[in-house]
């Protein structure tokens, strides 16, 4: 039989598409094992796979552990700790756990999203495993025809374009994130690989040789065009996330039914300690709209905003998402990957208020490919939330955007062309 160890970054927004991956693998009769947070040894379990512990040092990084990242410092320097703090600074520990499961039990594949960079290091070794990428985050890659990522910029065509580019990227690197590029480079260096040189830092993982495989969980039409991307990049689609435990339906549930248009709500499964930022300006915002408004929390108790959810509002920690999904006229999102994309397996259209991490990326994918509107902020105001249902809910554009995408992904494979990829990768099957 054989065997992957999937990495996963200890949060829920991370995990749970991975799980849906896992069971991909677990239903083609491989061993499973999941390297993650300890809190999530249960979800792990309940999907058949094994849990492997992350060690303490890499199971909440200080910076993304410790505070919501829309209340954490704000400038340069904090960008740059945060980036490191988050993403590179658990490296070590995550590669050290890495190598203690393959010695308590090799393994054919090492697996797992790009936020986990403790897999790149397992080129330090004589020999590894194949290593396969799962991305469930808009594509990271840089090429001349696209802005450095996380500036949240959509392509410009031409001669202008590319120079535009070209010199954000040299003020990225050189000027504005230069100490965090210097941190990872002396951090792959550590370890005997090259340095990041004249790179940005995100595009290591599609350096040549240190991943056999990365996969783009989403269809190439929500993606930013480029015609020079590495063959080991390869599109899969929307995989459906699985969460802990399937919510029951709640008492409400039949009322997605009377007639109005459907607005679900959402803050994703990490933001939402603070939901002044989108849940209430949404809910204040279509009070008075002819509408029925679907509040998650993710996980969060909704008692607290219960008693005041006007009389067209209806809340819940979890939602069952495959059932939710088909009944939506419009989602209203704080711009997470993974809800976005799966929305867009049901033709909704999106209305995305998102400015921290990668979700200032998934914003602007969203207006730049026509399935809905950037709200270009965080907290956007009620009046900014209202003009936009109102537009998404009347304007046909949207949703026949949002429809086109969902028959390209209805067209791709899915986690099982991942595992038949992956299965190539070991030899097991022809490529």
């Amino acid at each position: 039989m054989p065997s992957i160890l999937l990495c996963s970054s200890p949060f829920a927004s991370h995990l749970a598409p991975t799980l849906a991956v896992a069971r991909a693998f677990l239903d083609e009769d491989w061993r499973v094992r999941v390297l993650t947070g300890g809190r999530f040894a249960d979800w792990i379990s309940d999907v058949g796979a094994e849990p492997v512990v992350l060690p303490p040092e890499a199971d909440f990084p200080p910076r993304a552990g410790a505070e919501p990242v829309s209340s954490a410092p704000r400038g340069i320097k904090a960008m740059n700790d945060i980036i490191y703090d988050t993403f590179y600074a658990p490296a070590d520990a995550q590669f050290r756990a890495i190598c203690a499961a393959i010695d308590d039990e090799p393994v054919d594949v090492v697996g797992g999203d790009p936020s986990f960079t403790g897999m790149l290091l397992l080129n330090s070794l004589p020999e590894r495993p194949v290593v396969a990428v799962a991305s469930f985050l808009p594509l990271l890659i840089s090429t001349s025809e696209t802005a450095p990522f996380g500036t949240g910029l959509p392509p410009r065509s031409g001669w202008t374009g590319m120079l535009r580019n070209r010199a954000m990227d040299w003020f990225i690197r050189r000027m504005a994130l230069r100490s965090v590029h210097r941190r990872i480079d002396r951090l792959f260096r550590a370890h005997g690989l090259s340095g990041l040189g004249r790179a940005f830092m995100f595009d290591y993982f599609v350096h040549p040789g240190l991943v056999d495989l990365y996969g783009q969980f989403s269809a190439p039409s929500f993606e930013y065009p480029r015609s020079r991307l590495p063959s080991i990049v390869r599109f899969f689609g929307p995989v459906a996330p699985l969460l802990p435990t399937s919510p029951g339906l709640p008492a409400w549930w039949p009322d997605l039914d009377d007639g109005r248009p459907v607005v679900h709500v959402t803050q994703g499964t990490v933001a939402n300690s603070d939901l002044d930022e989108l849940i209430r300006p949404t809910l204040e915002a279509l009070e008075d709209e002819e509408v029925l408004v679907v509040v998650s929390t993710g996980g969060v108790d909704t008692s607290g905003i219960e008693p005041a959810l006007p009389l067209n509002a209806r809340a819940a920690p979890w939602l069952p998402y495959a059932l939710l999904l088909p009944k939506l006229a419009v989602l209203v999102t704080n711009g997470g990957y993974g809800g976005i994309t799966a929305a867009l397996t049901c033709g909704v259209p999106i209305v995305a208020g998102g400015d921290t991490q990668d979700k200032v990326e998934t914003a602007a994918r969203v207006g730049w490919s026509g399935v809905g509107i950037n709200l270009r902020t965080g907290h956007p105001t009620p009046d900014a939330i209202r003009r936009a249902v109102r537009a998404v809910l009347t304007d046909p554009s949207y949703r026949l955007a949002a429809e086109r995408i969902a028959d390209e992904s209805a067209s791709l494979p899915g986690a099982v062309g991942f595992v038949t990829a992956v299965d190539s990768l070991t030899g097991r099957v022809e490529p």
